[in-house]
């Protein structure tokens, strides 16, 4: 603002207008009064005392870089445990399904080894009876089983008589019943020629002379006779007589057994 000066107006002029240039005059701002120079020869300002140089306190800084080391080193460890379980975790996956891959096998190879041994004892069976089989028919071929007189037969009365020979090298079975009262007797071929010598003068019957006249082993008005005669086997010296008082029937069922002897028996040994 323009600063105040004295009144302008004209005393004699009555209250005329102030003309531009008057005005221009008066608003024109009076110039302020500068500050004086200092002057040149003033002594210069005093130096500061020498003393400790200031230095800067590097503590926080270094302990700031310490804990950002600290915290990237623990968080490097910490991916890297991670990373490591992941890997041990997966590592024991697969170990855990490699396990059971081989469980699951050991269990099909064991279930196959039950059925091959199962199919080995049905083997061994089937050989066992094989050979108990093949056995049997090499016995059998070695010593082969005859029957010889299975007929039945009558006897009617004391004067008759059934008579066979007993072949050489084999066992005899004597297996026979009757309807009624039979007498059975094995005789060498000496005895049977006394016998019939007791009969021929008709001094006794055959049911008679034939089992008194010697034998080799008798049997008198049985009705059931089981046995089995060995001396044959190494000697073709023997025949079986059978007689009866009545008239009865005799259903023999009579067998032999190849069974050669390795030296002479019975009447042949003496």
């Amino acid at each position: 603002m323009a600063t105040t000066g004295p009144d302008l107006t004209s005393k004699r002029s009555g209250g005329a207008i102030i003309t531009a240039a008057n005005l221009e005059q008066v608003t024109q701002p009076t110039e302020t009064a500068t500050e004086p120079e200092p002057p040149s020869n003033l002594p210069p300002p005093a130096a500061r005392p020498a003393g400790p140089a200031a230095r800067f306190d590097w503590g926080p800084l270094l302990q700031s870089r310490e804990r950002r080391w600290w915290t990237v080193a623990l968080t490097a460890t910490l991916l890297i445990s991670a990373l490591g379980l992941g890997l041990l975790y997966a590592d024991d996956s697969n170990n855990q399904a490699t396990i059971r891959n081989l469980v699951t096998q050991n269990e099909s190879l064991t279930g196959r080894n039950q059925i091959l041994q199962d199919q080995l004892n049905t083997t061994n069976a089937n050989l066992t009876a094989t050979l108990g089989e093949l056995a049997t028919t090499k016995a059998a071929l070695e010593h082969p089983h005859l029957t010889i007189w299975n007929v039945p037969q009558q006897l009617k009365g004391p004067t008759w008589y059934l008579a066979g020979g007993i072949p050489d090298t084999f066992t005899y079975h004597l297996h026979a019943t009757a309807t009624g009262p039979m007498s059975v007797s094995i005789l060498t071929l000496e005895q049977w020629v006394k016998a019939n010598t007791c009969v021929d003068p008709g001094g006794g019957s055959t049911n008679y002379c034939m089992h008194h006249s010697g034998a080799v082993i008798g049997w008198l008005n049985q009705r059931s006779v089981d046995y089995d005669f060995h001396l044959a086997e190494g000697c073709a010296d023997y025949i079986a007589v059978f007689t009866s008082a009545g008239n009865v029937t005799v259903r023999p069922n009579i067998s032999v057994t190849y069974n050669p002897a390795s030296s002479a028996t019975g009447e042949c040994a003496k």
